[in-house]
């Protein structure tokens, strides 16, 4: 993984509110220990990664969407390799930020991963 590496995030249906993505998309909930899960796309293709999260983990996947390693620096954000679930499996860590903080990283994810676009839809 380095700079220009891609961390495939899936886009749950509910994250598209009339036609946009939100920023919930990227921005990790409660349950997920303050990290947001993702794939690393240096391991899977972004098809691949969708064909894992919903034949597999049998899990809703609008499309898959990305942000690079560095982007993800930028913001103070590390991203962390997390092979324990499968060997693909990332994490972008934002367990040092409070909820608001969160909320404005997770809405300049989404805009980087929205000028980037699609990397896989149906």
């Amino acid at each position: 993984m380095n700079d220009s590496s891609l961390m495939l995030r899936q886009i749950h249906p509910s994250f598209i509110k009339q036609g946009q993505i939100t920023s919930q998309a990227f921005r990790p909930t409660t349950k997920d220990n303050s990290k947001l899960s993702v794939y690393d796309h240096d391991m899977i293709s972004a098809e691949k990664a969708y064909e894992h999260y919903t034949k597999k983990l049998v899990k809703s996947s609008a499309g898959v969407m990305a942000v690079s390693v560095k982007e993800c620096n930028e913001l103070s954000l590390p991203v962390l390799s997390d092979p324990e679930p499968f060997p693909e499996h990332a994490l972008i860590d934002f367990s040092k930020y409070s909820y608001p903080q969160s909320e404005k990283l997770a809405k300049k994810l989404r805009q980087k991963a929205v000028e980037r676009d699609w990397l896989y839809v149906l």
